[in-house]
C-alpha cells in the first residue's frame, strides 16, 4: 500500500464518476509545467504547446507523475546527453481529455497511464516482436527525444517534453490502462520502476521455487521485492543499512543481507537462481556473482553515472554464471504488469509532493531520504 506522505500535500484524487468529455483541439494546446534549463539549474516554471491531436491520438489531463532517478540524472546532464530546455517525467498517470477519430483503446475520462516511451519505429524485428524498447531504429522517449510531431512552427530539432506537465498527448499505440482498484498516485511509480523489475523477472522465468536476490533497496528494489514474492519466489534482499532490515521484511523480503558482513554474504555462496541489482551508482559485481549458482544470472538495471568495476572472469567461467541487463519493457509487457500488479495488489510507496518541491526531492533523492518513489501531483500546478 501506498504510504503515508511525510510532506504537506493532497491525498490522491479518485476520477468522478461522472465525466464530460472535451472537444478535441483544432490549435496546439497551452501546457503548464516544469522544466531544466541548464544542468545547474534549479527547475522551474515553463509553458509549452502540445500538439493537435491526430486521428489516433489520446489527449491526457495528467494527475500524477512520479520521480525517477532518471530524471535527475537528466535534468542535470549527468549522462552527456540532454537537450534544454528539459522537462522531466516517465511515470504518468491521468485523465483522458479527448480521443481522436480512429482510437479505439480508449474513451474520454478513463485512467490511462505513459511510461518511458511515446512512440518507436513499429517496423523493425525487435518492434514488431513487442520490444519497442530495444528499437533498431529510433525510440522516441517520453522526454529528451528528437519530437517529429511537435506542434507546426516548433523548431527544427524540438524535444520531447515529459510529464512534469499538465497535459501530454500520445498515440493510443503507447497509451496504458490503469486497472480499476490501483490508486492511481501509487500506480505512477510502475510505469518505470514496475516494468523495469517486472520484465527481467520474467524474462529469467522467475517462479515458486527459486531462490532470487534484490540488490538495493530503493525506487527499483522496493518493487523488485514485491514483484519477486508475488511470483512465488524466496527473496533475498541485499542492503548496505542495517536500518531497512525491518522494512524490506515488510516489503516482502523473506531474508535481509548486509552486503557490508562478509560472513553474511558467504552464507548464500553458490545458491541464488537470479539475482535482480538495481543499484544505480558504481559498486563491484563480483561479492555478488559468486552467490550464483551453476547457471545463475545476475541483472543489471541500475544506470550508474560512472562504470562498476569490470568483474573477475573466472567468477564467471567457473559457474557458467551470466550477468545480463535489461531496459524498462514493451508496451504490452507493461500492459500484463499492470494487470499483474492489480491482480496482486501491488502499487509502489510513496510520497505525494507538490511540483514546487521538486528540487527538494532531487536533493533528497540523493541522500536516499524517500521510501520509496516521490510522485508529483500535477493539481499543484493548476
Amino acid at each position: 500500500m501506498a504510504t503515508a506522505t511525510k510532506t504537506k500535500s493532497r491525498s490522491a484524487r479518485k476520477p468522478s464518476v461522472r465525466f464530460a468529455a472535451a472537444p478535441l483541439p483544432t490549435s496546439p494546446i497551452a501546457v503548464a509545467g516544469y522544466a531544466a534549463r541548464s544542468a545547474n539549474a534549479p527547475l522551474g516554471d515553463f509553458s509549452f504547446e502540445r500538439r493537435v491531436p491526430g486521428p489516433k491520438d489520446v489527449q491526457i489531463e495528467i494527475l500524477y507523475c512520479g520521480v525517477c532517478h532518471s530524471d535527475l540524472h537528466t535534468a542535470r546532464n549527468e549522462w552527456k546527453m540532454t537537450q534544454y530546455p528539459c522537462v522531466p517525467g516517465h511515470e504518468i498517470v491521468g485523465r483522458v481529455l479527448s480521443v481522436g477519430k480512429a482510437v479505439k483503446k480508449f474513451k474520454p475520462g478513463q485512467m490511462v497511464g505513459v511510461g518511458c516511451m511515446v512512440d518507436s519505429c513499429r517496423k523493425c524485428p525487435n518492434c514488431k516482436h513487442g520490444d519497442e524498447q530495444y528499437c533498431d531504429n529510433e525510440i522516441i522517449f517520453t522526454y529528451n527525444s528528437i519530437d517529429h510531431k511537435a506542434p507546426t512552427g516548433s523548431a527544427p530539432g524540438t524535444q520531447t517534453y515529459g510529464g512534469y506537465s499538465t497535459q501530454i498527448v500520445v498515440d493510443q499505440d503507447f497509451v496504458l490502462t490503469i486497472p480499476k482498484g490501483l490508486d492511481p498516485a501509487a500506480a505512477a511509480p510502475l510505469l518505470c520502476a514496475g516494468i523495469t523489475t517486472y520484465s527481467p523477472l520474467r524474462h529469467w522465468k522467475v517462479k515458486k521455487g527459486q531462490k532470487v536476490g534484490i540488490v538495493g533497496l530503493g525506487g527499483l528494489g522496493h518493487m523488485g521485492v514485491k514483484l519477486a514474492r508475488a511470483m512465488g519466489a524466496k527473496v533475498v534482499l541485499f542492503t548496505t543499512s542495517p536500518s531497512k532490515v525491518a522494512d524490506g521484511k515488510r516489503l516482502g523480503a523473506h531474508e535481509v543481507v548486509i552486503s557490508k558482513n562478509p560472513e553474511e554474504m558467504a552464507k548464500h555462496a553458490n545458491s541464488f537462481d537470479f539475482i535482480l541489482n538495481t543499484v544505480a551508482a558504481s559498486h563491484d559485481l563480483d561479492q555478488y556473482i559468486s552467490l550464483l549458482r551453476r547457471d545463475g544470472t545476475m541483472c543489471l538495471v541500475g544506470a550508474p553515472e560512472h562504470p562498476h568495476p569490470s568483474p573477475t572472469v573466472f567468477n564467471l567461467i567457473f559457474k557458467r554464471r551470466e550477468i545480463a541487463g535489461s531496459l524498462i519493457g514493451g508496451i504490452r509487457e507493461t500492459q500484463e504488469m499492470l494487470n499483474f500488479c492489480a491482480k496482486h495488489k501491488i502499487v509502489s510507496d510513496i510520497e505525494i509532493i507538490p511540483m514546487q518541491k521538486i528540487n527538494e526531492a532531487y536533493e533528497r533523492m540523493l541522500k536516499n531520504d524517500v521510501k520509496y518513489r516521490f510522485v508529483v501531483d500535477m493539481g499543484s500546478l493548476k
